[in-house]
């Protein structure tokens, strides 16, 4: 059976194709203005690098903001639903999920087979999501991608006075204009995104194993200052890439839905 997802996100679009339980192929791209545009782009990669069509595909379940805009999914599902089995199939023994998006950071609890027992999210505010990254790196000067690995170089990293990304904007701006090291306010914005992270995450009451999942997990340094905060070491993915969890989650349920079972 060969089922796909589809991950629609604000930041980037993803696509996994599942093939008898297995990682076919894979694609992320940075996603257009319209999600039906970024979904048809994403898939297409991955189809194209799998020699596939989409007749090929046994069911396809979409995820992520703008899900109800792909054009060419069998059902969708949520981000939360998604991301726990996503993360579930990559690292068994994970029951606290922590997935940073682009517009939105969620903390999900698992039970022992992957089910989900509880979760929290935040939706009404950029700073703990990848916008927010975006946004200090672009004021930087610097590639969203640095950002993470600036905090090792850090010697004295800052502290923002608020994490409210219109506030901790002007912050850096004047730490810039000071001449602080970049490298500090990188610390320093590593740091709040953290901070503002593990409220949440201590919200739904975090049992190990943690796995991130998400853009931001490939930020060494959120994910370092997180460890620090919690007390406790974050499981590494290393059977693919953090970022496609939610759309691998999506593949999963896909062929659970095929097979007549329960998402």
């Amino acid at each position: 059976m060969i089922t796909a997802g589809c991950d629609v996100g604000s930041l980037t679009s993803k696509a996994v194709i599942l093939k008898d339980g297995r990682i076919l192929k894979t694609a992320i791209i940075k996603s257009r203005p319209k999600p039906a545009d970024s979904a048809v782009e994403v898939m297409n990669q991955a189809l194209s690098q799998a020699g596939l069509s989409m007749g090929d595909i046994s069911s396809c379940v979409g995820t992520g903001y703008g899900r109800d805009r792909i054009p060419f999914v069998s059902d969708t599902a949520t981000e939360i639903a998604c991301h726990g089995r996503g993360a579930h199939w990559l690292v068994p023994s994970a029951r606290t999920v922590i997935d940073i998006g682009g517009q939105d950071c969620k903390a999900i609890r698992l039970d022992a087979g992957g089910g989900m027992l509880k979760f929290t999210a935040n939706d009404k505010c950029a700073s703990g999501t990848g916008r927010f990254l975006e946004v200090m790196a672009r004021l930087l000067g610097i590639e969203l991608s640095e950002i993470g690995g600036m905090s090792a170089e850090s010697k004295s990293p800052i502290t923002l006075a608020s994490a409210c990304t219109v506030w901790a904007q002007a912050d850096v701006i004047q730490h810039l204009n000071n001449r602080v090291p970049v490298a500090d306010i990188a610390a320093g914005i590593n740091n709040a995104m953290a901070a503002r992270m593990a409220i949440i995450v201590n919200g739904i009451g975090c049992e190990r194993d943690v796995v991130m999942t998400g853009g931001v997990a490939k930020n060494a340094g959120v994910v370092a200052a997180l460890e620090k905060m919690l007390g406790l070491r974050i499981k590494r993915i290393s059977r693919s890439d953090p970022q496609l969890a939610g759309a691998i989650g999506a593949a999963l349920i896909a062929v659970d839905r095929e097979k007549g079972g329960a998402a």
